[in-house]
C-alpha cells in the first residue's frame, strides 16, 4: 500500500511540474534558511557548554559605588580571589585570567600576541581546556610558564616538540619555558588565547604586591564551586567577606563594593557587564527561522488547496470504487511527505555549499560542514516528516471531502471557506515579509546613523602603530616628521574606540569639596587634542609654554563637567584634581566626543600629559600615496625598534569594529528577509498562475469584447494587491513596536520616519505586482480563439 502512495504520489508531481518545482523550491529553501539559522542560534546558545563543571563555574563580578556614580565592572579587585577562596569553604577553586598583548620571539620569529593571557595555575582545573602535552596541574605554576596552542605551537615550532623550550616575551627578552600544548580552544568560548602565561609572571615579577590590593581592579576572576552549592548561597555571604576584609579600605576611600556571581553559561549572551553576544540578535534569528518556515508551509497549503478543483474528478472516481475517505487523506499525506523529503535532500545539499559563505557573514566559523551537525541534519528529517504531515493534513481533508455525485456531474466549485483561507493564508506571509521588509529597513538607517553621525573627532587616514611602550617610542613618533606624506603625530594610552583605565579621582566639585568618582584616563601627548582636532569647550589644551601642564595639569571633557555639578565648562576651569599620585588644576575643557561606541553613552573623560605611560602613536597621512607613506614609517621603526614586528591599523576602521556584531546582524537579517520574500514570491507566483488558468476563458472572453491587455492585467492582479495592501497594514504597527525595542540597545539612534512604511509599502506593491503581473500579462496576451478551444 506504502508502495502505491508514493507511485501515485510520484506520478502527480511529475504530471504537474511547475507547480511540484514551486513547491520544492519554496520548501528547500525556507528548510535550508531554518537550518542555518538553526546552527547558528544553537551554537550562540553553547558557548562554553563543552566545559563539564560549567554548571558550578561563576564569574565573579563588581559593582562599585562612589559618592558620584555605581560603577558596573566585570573586573575584579586582583586580592578577592585568593582571600575568598581561603575564608569561604564553598570555593573549591578559582583562576583570574588577565588579556594581554605580549611580545613573543624565538630567533627571528617575533609575534605581538594580541591573543595572549596570564592565569592562574589552576585553569585547567577550573575549564576543560585538553592539554596534549603537559601536566595540567603544574603547567602554570611556576613563573615564565607558558602553554601554547596547537596553532601557536606550530607557529613557533613547527614540527618540533615545544616542551621544555624556550621563547622570549616581551621587550627585555625574559626567557619563558613552554610547559604545555593544548588544544586549539573552541570557538564558543568565551574565554580565548593561543598563548597562556603563568599569573605568577605578572604578580611576582611585574607588579609585585599586586595580590595584595584590594582597591585594583583588573583581572576576570573564575570561581569553581563545590558540588551542592549554588551561586545563590555563596552570593549571601559576599558582603560579610567584604566587611571583613576591606571595610577599612571601603570607608576611607568613600567607596563601596557590591560582589555578584555570574554563571558562567549566562555570561556570553545575558551578563549585566559587557555580553560578547546579543541575546535579543539571537530570539531575532528563532523567530524569522519560524517564519521563514512557515511562510513555505503557507505556499504549500495554498497550492495544495488552490489546485483541489483539478484533483475533484479523481477523488469522485476513487471513491465511487470503494474508496474510503481515510486511505484519500492518507494518499494526499504522503504526496505531501514525499514532496518534503525531496525538499529535504535537497536542502541538506544547499545548506553543505552554503556553509562556508555562512560562516563569513556570521564572522566565525559555526561549522566546518554538514557532517558535524548530523543531530541537526537527524531533526531536520523528523522535521520535514512532521512538516509534511502538518502541512499535508488541511488539504488532504479538504480533497478527500468531496462528494462524488457533485463532482462527477462537474458542478465543483471551490467554497467559499477555502478562497478566503488561501487569501488569509496571503495576507498572513506578506505581513511576515513586509514586517522584514520594514524591520530591514530601519536596521539599515540605523547602521548608517551611526557610521555617518560626527564623533566629534578626526578619524580619517589615520594611521596607528602600537609601540608596546617600546623605551624607542617618543624617538620614533618625533622622526616621523620628517616623512613627506605624514602631516601630524601624537603619543597616548588610548585612541577612540580602544580600552582605557579608570582611574581613583578626587575632583573639586561646584560647592569647593574634593568629590571621588572613577573616571576614564587617556594618557597623552602636548600634540594629542590638536592633532585628533578636539574641540575646547573651555580653557586652554595643553601647551609646551606651561612648565606645569607635565606634572600639574588636568584636562577633562563637558560630560566630567556636569558629573561634578557644573552647569558651563567655564565653572569647571582652575578648579583641584587628585588622580593616581598627581595633584593640580583643570586647565582646559574639550566637547564631548565619542570615544567608545555609539551604543554607550558619552561618559566623563580625563587627559594628563604622560608619556611614559603611552603606547600608541598617532599618524596623520596625507591622501597622496598612503602605501608609500607606510612604507616609510615602517622604515623608521625597523630603524629604531628592530626587536619588535610593525603592527598598525587605520583609526577608521579600528573604531567601526565597535559595530561588527551589528554589521554582522544587518547582513544576516538582509539575506534571510530577501529568502523570505522570495518564498512568498513564489507561492503568489503559483496562486497567480493557477488563478490565471482558472480564468482562460473569461480572459479570452473579454479580449473578444475588446478588453486592452492593461484592463486584463489590472483585473488578474487587483486582488492580491488587496491583500499585500492588508498584509501592510497588519504589518506595519508589529514592525514599530518590535524595532522600536531592538533600538532601546542604541544609546545614540536613529528615529523611526514615516517614510520607512511608504517605502516598504512601494516595495511590497512592487513586488507583489511584478510577480503577479508575469502571469497576468501572459494569459493577456494569449490569442482569444486558443483561450476559447481550450474550454
Amino acid at each position: 500500500m506504502i508502495k502505491n502512495y508514493l507511485k501515485i504520489a510520484w506520478r502527480n508531481l511529475l504530471k504537474n511540474k511547475v507547480y511540484s518545482f514551486i513547491n520544492i523550491m519554496g520548501l528547500t529553501v525556507g528548510m535550508s534558511a531554518c537550518f542555518l539559522i538553526f546552527i547558528y542560534v544553537n551554537f550562540e546558545l553553547s558557548y562554553d557548554a563543552f566545559h563539564s563543571k560549567a554548571d558550578r563555574i561563576y564569574r565573579l563580578v563588581t559593582d562599585i559605588k562612589t559618592p558620584s556614580e555605581t560603577i558596573n565592572t566585570s573586573a575584579t579587585s586582583w586580592a578577592f580571589a585568593p582571600a575568598i577562596k581561603a575564608d569561604l569553604p564553598e570555593v573549591e577553586a578559582f583562576t583570574r585570567v588577565s588579556g594581554e598583548s605580549l611580545l613573543v620571539r624565538k630567533g627571528d620569529i617575533k609575534f605581538q600576541e594580541e591573543n595572549s593571557a596570564y592565569a592562574d595555575s589552576s585553569l585547567f582545573q577550573v575549564f576543560d581546556f585538553e592539554l596534549i602535552k603537559g601536566n595540567p596541574k603544574t603547567a602554570l605554576k611556576e613563573q615564565l610558564s607558558i602553554v601554547l596552542s596547537e596553532k601557536a605551537a606550530e607557529k613557533y615550532f613547527g614540527k618540533e616538540d615545544p616542551i621544555g623550550q624556550n621563547l622570549l616575551l616581551t621587550g627585555e627578552g625574559l626567557v619563558a619555558t613552554v610547559t604545555g600544548v593544548m588544544k586549539n580552544i573552541p570557538e564558543n568560548s568565551q574565554v580565548k588565547a593561543d598563548v597562556f602565561v603563568s599569573m605568577s609572571t605578572f604578580t611576582q615579577r611585574f607588579a609585585k604586591g599586586i595580590d595584595d590590593q584590594w582597591g585594583n581592579f583588573g583581572a576576570s576572576t573564575y570561581l569553581l564551586l563545590k558540588p551542592g552549592t549554588t551561586g545563590s548561597t555563596l552570593e549571601k555571604k559576599l558582603p560579610a567577606f567584604l566587611e571583613t576584609r576591606a571595610g577599612k579600605l571601603m570607608k576611607d576611600n568613600k567607596m563601596h563594593y557590591t560582589l555578584f556571581l555570574e554563571p558562567l553559561r549566562d555570561i556570553y549572551l545575558h551578563s549585566t557587564r559587557e555580553s560578547q553576544g546579543n541575546a535579543n540578535n539571537v530570539y531575532i534569528f528563532s523567530i524569522v527561522a519560524v517564519f521563514i518556515l512557515l511562510i513555505a508551509c503557507i505556499n504549500f497549503v495554498n497550492l495544495t488547496t488552490a489546485r483541489s478543483a483539478e484533483r475533484a474528478k479523481e477523488v469522485g472516481v476513487r471513491k465511487v470504487v470503494g474508496a474510503p475517505r481515510a486511505l484519500l487523506a492518507r494518499q494526499f499525506i504522503a504526496e505531501s511527505i514525499l514532496l518534503c523529503m525531496i525538499a529535504f535532500v535537497l536542502s541538506i545539499l544547499l545548506s553543505a555549499l552554503l556553509i562556508p559563505l555562512f560562516n563569513d557573514l556570521a564572522g566565525k566559523t559555526i561549522s566546518t560542514g554538514i557532517l558535524d551537525n548530523g543531530l541537526y541534519v537527524l531533526g531536520m528529517f523528523i522535521a520535514s516528516i512532521l512538516i509534511g504531515i502538518l502541512a499535508g493534513f488541511y488539504p488532504a481533508l479538504v480533497l478527500s471531502s468531496f462528494e462524488p455525485i457533485v463532482v462527477l456531474k462537474g458542478r465543483f466549485a471551490t467554497s467559499v471557506r477555502g478562497i478566503l483561507l488561501r487569501k488569509g493564508l496571503v495576507a498572513a506571509q506578506f505581513a511576515i515579509s513586509i514586517a522584514l521588509i520594514i524591520a530591514t529597513i530601519i536596521v539599515f538607517t540605523q547602521m548608517n546613523y551611526m557610521r555617518d553621525r560626527d564623533l566629534g573627532f578626526s578619524k580619517d587616514q589615520m594611521l596607528i602603530v602600537n609601540t608596546q611602550g617600546d623605551p624607542a617610542k617618543v624617538n620614533f613618533k618625533e622622526s616621523l616628521a620628517s616623512i613627506p606624506g605624514v602631516m601630524s603625530t601624537a603619543l597616548s594610552s588610548s585612541v577612540p574606540g580602544g580600552g582605557n583605565p579608570g582611574a581613583y579621582s578626587e575632583i573639586e566639585n561646584k560647592s569647593g569639596d574634593l568629590q571621588i568618582a572613577n573616571l576614564d584616563l587617556y594618557f597623552v601627548d602636548f600634540d594629542y587634542i590638536p592633532h585628533y582636532k578636539l574641540k575646547m569647550a573651555a580653557g586652554r589644551p595643553f601647551s609646551r609654554e606651561f612648565g606645569t601642564d607635565t606634572t600639574q595639569a588636568m584636562v577633562m571633557n563637558e560630560a566630567a563637567t556636569k558629573l561634578f555639578g557644573y552647569s558651563t565648562p567655564e565653572e569647571a576651569i582652575g578648579r583641584r584634581f587628585k588622580q593616581w599620585g598627581r595633584e593640580g588644576k583643570i586647565v582646559g575643557v574639550i566637547k564631548d566626543f565619542h570615544f567608545r561606541s555609539l551604543q554607550e553613552k558619552i561618559k566623563p573623560l580625563t587627559m594628563r600629559i604622560e608619556p611614559g605611560g603611552s603606547s600608541l602613536v598617532s599618524v596623520k597621512l596625507a591622501g597622496g600615496n598612503i602605501p608609500e607613506t607606510i612604507k616609510a614609517v615602517e622604515a623608521k621603526w625597523n630603524q629604531l625598534v628592530p626587536n619588535r614586528p610593525f603592527s598598525y591599523y587605520f583609526m577608521d576602521e579600528f573604531f567601526d569594529r565597535q559595530y561588527r556584531s551589528e554589521e554582522r546582524f544587518e547582513k544576516l537579517f538582509l539575506n534571510f528577509a530577501i529568502l523570505a520574500i522570495f518564498i512568498s514570491c513564489l507561492g503568489l507566483l503559483g496562486l497567480a498562475s493557477y488563478s490565471t488558468l482558472q480564468r482562460t476563458k473569461e480572459i479570452g472572453v473579454r479580449k473578444v469584447m475588446g478588453a486592452s491587455i492593461g484592463s486584463i492585467v489590472g483585473l488578474l492582479s487587483k486582488d492580491f494587491l488587496k491583500l499585500v495592501l492588508i498584509a501592510f497594514l497588519i504589518a506595519s504597527p508589529i514592525a514599530w513596536y518590535f524595532m522600536s525595542e531592538w533600538l532601546q540597545n542604541f544609546e545614540y539612534r536613529t528615529d523611526i520616519h514615516w517614510w520607512v512604511f511608504l517605502v516598504a509599502a512601494v516595495m511590497a506593491v512592487t513586488i507583489a505586482f511584478a510577480t503577479v503581473s508575469f502571469q497576468s500579462i501572459k494569459a493577456a496576451l494569449m490569442n482569444p480563439v486558443k483561450s476559447l478551444r481550450s474550454e
